[in-house]
């Protein structure tokens, strides 16, 4: 990853805005997409000079009022203001905690104890490090279902069974990028984003995206193998006493084909189980 993330992020989501987005008259001929260096400058009552040197990464101490300011110019949500002033290292309360990748006896068992919904729990690098049965049988077109993001970009399964699949990847990315600046030295994200940067174009356009967004409630749509399309909402929540670590449920709503297909993709699983543990039944 680059050593300039300050002046690659915003560089990224200046690329993204156009002078009309910002309320800006356009001039003169662009040679490059999105708002000029002086323009975000005007934007955010900051001195263009020292502007370029936090892009060009020859200034990495911005305050926090010079950070919001850049915030409102860029028009960054929530997620991606949280993101910026982490990258400049004055986030408060916010300093990367060592994660664990074991999940509790007692959240497994709370995951077992929903035999009809499907859920798991991923870490940081959106490794799956634990999943109810449902959730097995929801991610059985993949081989194997381990990391969320590698399961996107590089499992052929990936393009028929996320319905939306330039959603799915975009929102992944996000989630990779808001992790990266809440944990950058994390050994394994790195060793994951250079194996996606190596190995899928699509995610390296994404990556140099720079955009920022955290898992916590969607829509899925799905199209698995066995029982078809699933129209599903997830929720995501932090696991407490497990830094880093999101509890993730889905839900179908009651009564629907998605929960009548949840329903049928269960029972064949289960049917599965019980022939695997006797051949002769």
């Amino acid at each position: 990853m680059s050593d300039n993330t300050l002046g690659d992020f915003l560089r990224a989501r200046r690329s993204g805005l156009r002078p009309e987005d910002v309320g800006m008259a356009s001039y003169g001929v662009r040679r490059v997409a999105g708002l000029r260096r002086e323009e975000v400058a005007v934007l955010a009552g900051v001195n263009v000079d020292y502007y370029t040197r936090l892009e060009q990464g020859r200034e990495r101490h911005p305050s926090s009022q010079v950070l919001d300011a850049l915030s409102r110019a860029l028009q960054l949500d929530t997620d991606a203001r949280a993101h910026l002033h982490r990258l400049a290292g004055i986030a408060p309360n916010d300093r990367p905690v060592p994660q664990r990748n074991v999940v509790s006896p007692a959240l497994r068992q709370l995951m077992d104890g929903y035999p009809h919904t499907p859920a798991f729990v991923v870490n940081g690098a959106l490794d799956i490090l634990a999943a109810n049965a449902l959730a097995d049988a929801l991610y059985s077109p993949f081989d194997p279902a381990d990391n969320l993001a590698r399961m996107a970009f590089l499992d052929p399964a990936a393009r028929d069974f996320y319905t939306r699949w330039d959603w799915t990847a975009q929102a992944t990315v996000a989630n990779l990028r808001q992790a990266a600046g809440g944990d950058p030295d994390n050994p394994r994200l790195t060793a994951l984003v250079n194996t996606l940067t190596e190995q899928s174009p699509a995610f390296t356009t994404l990556w140099q995206a720079h955009t920022v967004r955290g898992k916590t409630r969607d829509a899925k749509l799905l199209n698995h193998p066995d029982v078809g399309p699933l129209t599903l909402t997830y929720q995501a929540f932090d696991v407490r006493d497990a830094p880093g670590q999101q509890l993730v449920i889905y839900h179908a709503e009651p009564g629907s084909p998605s929960a009548e297909a949840l329903s049928l993709l269960g029972a064949l699983n289960a049917t599965r189980r019980q022939t695997a543990r006797d051949p002769q039944s």
